[in-house]
C-alpha cells in the first residue's frame, strides 16, 4: 500500500505545471474541434435531406404539370391511358445523378429511367407491391443495395383507364450522404493538424509564460538560511510579473526576520555572558559571613534586575520588525509633550521644561513614542547632574514630525553621533550613575530603542549638537493627521518661537520662562519645579 501511494505520488510530481496546461488547452481545443465537425456534419446532413424532400416535392409538382398538359405527339390528343401517359413522361424527364424513376402498372414495374441507377429497385418485387399499393402520395425510405433511399410514390389515374399506376422517384440519399461524409472527414484532418500545431505553439508559449514562476522555484532551492540575499528579475506588469514581486517583497521579510533573529542570538549571548559569570563568580566565592552574605545578595539582585532589563529590551527589540508592533491611532503631540515631561519628573532632581509644542493630531502608536521619549529623558538625566535643564519639545517643520528631548549634558562626541542608535554601543557622554537609572541603563540599548521605534513610524531617530552645548536626541517622523489640525495655520507648524507650555511642579508652583530650545527666547513660558 505504501509502495503504491509513493508510485502515485511521484507520478504526480512528475506532470509539470506546463504539462497540465497544454493537457487541458488541447482536450478544450479538441473538444471544441470535434464539436464543431460533428455540427458541420448534422447541418450538412440535414440540407441533404431537406434537398432530398425538395427534389421528391419538385418531381411530383412536374408531374402533376405534365398530366394536365400531356399530348400524343402523332394525335394531339391526351394519352389514352396511364401506361402511355407515364412512359411519355420518363422520355421526356431524365432523372439526376444519384436518382432514378419507374413505373408501376397493375402491380409490376413497367418502365424506368434510361439511365442506369446504383441499385435496382424495380426488381425489388417487395418494394414494387408496396408501391402499388398506395392510392394517394406516399413518401419514405427503404433499404437497397447502394444504401437507404429516400423514395416517393406519386399514383397517377386516367379517365377511361381503371388499371392503378403510380410513378416511382427514388433518391439514394446514402450515396450523396457519402459526400457529406468525406467532407466532414476532411474537415476533422484539418481540425486534427491544427489541433497538433496548436498544442506545439501552446508548449511553447507555456514555457515562456511559466519561464518566472521556474525560476521562483529554482530560487527558493537555492535559498537557505545563510544566504536569502537573491532576488528575482521583474519583468513586464502581468500576473508573473507581480508573482515575482510578491516572492521578492517576501524574501524580504523572511530575510529581515533571520537577521532579527541572528541579532538577537548575538546580542543575547554577548550580553547575557557577562552578568552571568559575576554572578557565578559571586556565588563561588561566597562564605557564611552574614555582612558579606548581604553584600553578595544585593549585587546578585543587581546583576538579576540588569538581566532582566536587558532580556526585555531584546525582546522589544526583536519584535521591533513585527507588523503588529505598533498600534496605530490618534495621537495629540500637545499632550504627549506635556505627558511625558509630567512622566519624566520622577527620573531625576533636574529642571523639566517643555519646549515647542505642535498642537497637531497625527497618526501613530502614542504608547511607543512615550517610550521612546522616556528613554530618551531617561538616557539625559544619566548624563546630567542636580539642576541641569532637560527640555521635551515637538514641532511640525516641512512635513515632518519632530520629537526631542534636549539636555545641558556634556553632549556627544561627532564621532559617536552615527553609532550611539546602534545595539550594545556605548557612547563617550560622562555618565552620572549617582542620579539613578532608567531603562536599559548601561546595557547600551535604549537608543536602539529609540531608533527601532522611530522606524517602525518610517522614521528616523539622530542627535545634534546644539550651540550653546548639551545635545538634543531627535525622532523625525513622516507628517500622517488624523484630521484637519483644530489650530490655526500659522499655530500648527510650531517653531521654537511658540509658546511654551506651563507644566504644573508637584507643589503647583512655576518659575518665569527660561531659553527654549534652539537659543530662542520662548514667549512667556516656563518651566516646571521640583
Amino acid at each position: 500500500m505504501t509502495m503504491m501511494t509513493t508510485t502515485t505520488m511521484t507520478a504526480e510530481v512528475r506532470v509539470t505545471a506546463r504539462a497540465r496546461i497544454v493537457g487541458w488547452m488541447l482536450l478544450l481545443v479538441g473538444l471544441a474541434l470535434a464539436g464543431s465537425v460533428a455540427v458541420t456534419w448534422s447541418v450538412l446532413s440535414a440540407r441533404l435531406d431537406d434537398r432530398v424532400d425538395g427534389e421528391l416535392t419538385h418531381e411530383a409538382s412536374k408531374l402533376r404539370s405534365y398530366a394536365r398538359n400531356a399530348e400524343d405527339p402523332a394525335t394531339g390528343r391526351p394519352p389514352a391511358n396511364a401506361s402511355e401517359l407515364l412512359t411519355d413522361y420518363l422520355v421526356r424527364n431524365l432523372p439526376d445523378d444519384y436518382e432514378t424513376f419507374f413505373s408501376v402498372v397493375d402491380g409490376r414495374a413497367e418502365r424506368r429511367s434510361a439511365q442506369q441507377p446504383p441499385a435496382r429497385l424495380d426488381r425489388d418485387a417487395a418494394f414494387v407491391a408496396r408501391a402499388a399499393r398506395a392510392r394517394t402520395p406516399a413518401y419514405g425510405t427503404a433499404p437497397s443495395a447502394a444504401g437507404e433511399v429516400r423514395y416517393a410514390v406519386l399514383p397517377v389515374r386516367v379517365a377511361g383507364d381503371r388499371r392503378q399506376a403510380a410513378l416511382v422517384v427514388v433518391q439514394f440519399r446514402d450515396i450523396q450522404r457519402a459526400e457529406v461524409t468525406e467532407t466532414s472527414q476532411v474537415l476533422g484532418f484539418t481540425a486534427f493538424g491544427a489541433l497538433a500545431v496548436a498544442g506545439l505553439v501552446g508548449w511553447l508559449i507555456a514555457g515562456r509564460v511559466l519561464a518566472p514562476i521556474r525560476l521562483v522555484r529554482q530560487t527558493a532551492d537555492q535559498i537557505g538560511e545563510s544566504d536569502l540575499t537573491r532576488r528575482l528579475v521583474v519583468r513586464g506588469n502581468d500576473d508573473v510579473a507581480a508573482l515575482a514581486s510578491t516572492f521578492n517583497r517576501m524574501l524580504d521579510r523572511l530575510e529581515s526576520a533571520f537577521a532579527a533573529q541572528r541579532r538577537f542570538l548575538d546580542d543575547a549571548g554577548h550580553e547575557l555572558r557577562t552578568p552571568i559569570t559575576v554572578i557565578r563568580g559571586h556565588l563561588e566565592l561566597m562564605d557564611d559571613d552574614p555582612a558579606e552574605l548581604e553584600e553578595t545578595r544585593a549585587l546578585l539582585m543587581a546583576e538579576l534586575d540588569r538581566m532582566n532589563r536587558m532580556v526585555t529590551d531584546l525582546i522589544m527589540l526583536a519584535k521591533a520588525d513585527r507588523p503588529d508592533f505598533l498600534t496605530v491611532g490618534e495621537v495629540d503631540l500637545a499632550d504627549l509633550t506635556v505627558d511625558v515631561v509630567a512622566k519624566a519628573r520622577g527620573l531625576g532632581d533636574r529642571r523639566w521644561r517643555v519646549g515647542a509644542v505642535a498642537e497637531v493630531r497625527v497618526l501613530g502608536d502614542a504608547q511607543r513614542l512615550t517610550q521612546a521619549l522616556m528613554q530618551l529623558a531617561a538616557n539625559a538625566v544619566r548624563h546630567t547632574g542636580d539642576g541641569d535643564m532637560i527640555e521635551v519639545g515637538s514641532a511640525v517643520r516641512d512635513g515632518t514630525v519632530l520629537l526631542w528631548v534636549r539636555d545641558t549634558g556634556p553632549g556627544v562626541a561627532p564621532h559617536d553621533a552615527g553609532r550611539i542608535f546602534e545595539r550594545f554601543v556605548r557612547g563617550g557622554r560622562e555618565t552620572r550613575p549617582a542620579d539613578g537609572a532608567g531603562p536599559g541603563d548601561g546595557a547600551g540599548l535604549g537608543l536602539a530603542i529609540v531608533a527601532s521605534i522611530a522606524r517602525a513610524h518610517d522614521g528616523t531617530a539622530y542627535v545634534e549638537s546644539p550651540p550653546d552645548g548639551g545635545a538634543r536626541f531627535v525622532l523625525a517622523l513622516p507628517l500622517r493627521p488624523a484630521f484637519v489640525p483644530w489650530a490655526d495655520d500659522a499655530d500648527a507648524d510650531t517653531d521654537a518661537d511658540a509658546g511654551t507650555v506651563v507644566v504644573p511642579s508637584p507643589a503647583g508652583e512655576t518659575r518665569p520662562g527660561v531659553e527654549a530650545s534652539g537659543g530662542v527666547e520662548a514667549s512667556g513660558g516656563v518651566e516646571a519645579a521640583r
